[in-house]
């Protein structure tokens, strides 16, 4: 690893960062409409009473590079917790120079450290480059797993019967 490279747990007074990567990743993907989640909302969701998701960055020469936020998961089948990565982040101008295999490595010695069963994560299908990056560290497609989700509107809908 770089020695200009810090990898460290996002602190407290940090919710406007992450907020930012947030924005940067969903511009990223032409998901910025898409995007609720206010400072305040990522305040309480990492730092409030339950936390419910953690955030660590990546600093290159004490500038903010990058930033992976996860939370853990529970596989019935491996019968312990694991730890899924929701979004990973290096900013265009970092690139290449190692800050997302220098995250995605620390994200993998948490779950070491954790006694993890597994990781997981989710790619989008046009984002080749991440594809290609994630099968060179060993990680494989599940393609035989189909991914669902109820939005909010479809919580409150499902909720009503």
């Amino acid at each position: 690893m770089n020695n200009s490279l810090t990898i460290r747990p996002a602190r407290p007074d940090e919710a406007g960062l992450v907020h930012k990567f947030i924005l940067g990743i969903a511009k990223y993907e032409k998901l910025s409409h898409d995007v609720e989640a206010t400072v305040e909302d990522i305040q309480e969701a990492l730092f409030g009473e339950h936390p419910g998701a953690e955030v660590i960055f990546a600093f290159l020469e004490n500038v903010p590079a990058g930033f992976a936020l996860f939370f853990h998961n529970f596989s019935t089948f491996v019968g312990r917790k694991g730890l899924y990565l929701e979004d990973l982040f290096v900013k265009p101008e970092f690139r290449g120079k190692g800050v997302g295999k220098s995250l995605l490595l620390a994200l993998v010695k948490l779950a070491k450290e954790r006694k993890c069963g597994r990781m997981d994560w989710v790619a989008l299908g046009w984002n080749k480059t991440a594809i290609d990056f994630y099968e060179s560290l060993g990680a494989r497609e599940m393609k035989e797993w189909v991914f669902f989700r109820l939005d909010e509107q479809g919580i409150e809908k499902l909720a009503e019967q």
